[in-house]
């Protein structure tokens, strides 16, 4: 079963509160999103690290319920 864009946003905000988040369904599918993610919590932090983050947020539902996702941080 595919993940809800808004699932995938507050899962996110849970980890990293103070992220602003965007998430969009590149295919209309529920199964292949992008997500931009700004948060000061990215601060220091390679490219690598931040995605890291990201992922840890999503509790291991990367490669399973949720099937791809393009990533993109920043820092405020």
């Amino acid at each position: 079963m595919a993940m809800d864009a808004t699932e995938i946003e507050k899962m996110i905000k849970e980890a990293l509160p103070d992220a602003q988040v965007r998430i969009d369904d590149l295919r209309g599918d529920g199964d292949h999103y992008a997500a931009t993610v700004i948060s000061a919590a990215f601060a220091g932090k390679t490219r690598v690290q931040q995605h890291q983050m990201v992922y840890a947020a999503l509790k291991g539902r990367m490669g399973g319920q949720l099937h791809a996702l393009s990533l993109t941080t920043q820092t405020p």
